[in-house]
């Protein structure tokens, strides 16, 4: 399995023997963790360790575990504030996981993936993963990722709870509801539809989204149109033929409270 690409080198690394030490990490960036407690699920003990030397260093409560049955246990007995999960795990592998874990409740998924094919970092996030890291990779880039994802988490003041179209969303209780009724939104799907709300009738790329929603720019765009699709499946009433998140072709993304149908 791939490595983490050591502190300082910016490089990728070869594969390493299991279980060799892995070099003194440099400090990660100042973080406002405030101890939160992160679950890192991994069958490499050297991947492992460097992940959790890195987050511990950057003030979270790192919890491991290799193996599917054993990450559930663990998460049962101390309910994480997020999860870094390798897809590819014996016995049970991390989308199995991951699912299991977003049916108890919505706890943030950043997953890690030695594989290159798009098809499997798209089944990441169908099954609820709010991020992924392909290996091999940087430790100090998954620090930051994992501080964006559990910022975004946090509750947020806002002045009131935007809504439109039967649609509202309320940061502070994190909870969105279609014409009074729950919807069961992830992480980024939550915050998608929040974008939306505060923003009608502007058309912004999948550049823009990533950039205002996710917080980096850059990453695999896919991932935008993978939520875009999740976030379809649960706000509109034929998702076949969206009428409030439309499609602007050559563009991306629009989204229209009147909800009327029009020539796309």
């Amino acid at each position: 399995m791939q490595q983490p690409h050591p502190p300082g080198t910016g490089g990728v690394t070869h594969r390493t023997t299991r279980g060799a030490a892995p070099a003194a990490p440099e400090p990660a960036p100042p973080s406002d963790s405030a101890a939160a407690r992160v679950l890192v699920v991994d069958d490499d003990a050297t991947v492992a360790e460097v992940v959790a030397g890195y987050l511990g260093r950057a003030g979270y409560l790192v919890d491991r575990a290799d193996d599917g049955p054993t990450a559930l246990t663990r998460a049962a007995a101390h309910w994480p504030d997020l999860v870094v999960l390798d897809l590819m795990l014996p016995g049970m592998d991390g989308l199995e996981v991951c699912r299991r874990l977003r049916a108890r409740a919505a706890v943030p998924v950043v997953m890690l993936t030695a594989r290159g094919d798009e098809d499997d970092r798209i089944l990441g996030l169908e099954v609820g993963a709010d991020d992924y890291v392909t290996k091999p990779f940087s430790p100090r880039e998954l620090v930051l990722r994992v501080q964006s994802v559990l910022r975004r988490a946090r509750p947020a003041v806002a002045a009131a709870p935007p809504a439109a179209a039967g649609l509202t969303v309320d940061p502070a209780a994190r909870r969105a509801t279609k014409n009074g009724t729950g919807l069961a939104l992830t992480l980024r799907e939550f915050d998608l539809l929040a974008f939306f709300l505060r923003n009608p009738g502007r058309a912004y790329s999948r550049e823009d989204l990533m950039r205002e929603v996710w917080g980096w720019d850059f990453g695999d765009l896919s991932t935008v149109t993978v939520h875009i699709r999740r976030l379809r499946g649960k706000v509109e009433d034929d998702p076949a033929r969206p009428r409030l998140i439309r499609t602007v072709w050559g563009v991306g993304y629009r989204f229209d409270p009147s909800g009327r149908d029009e020539e796309d």
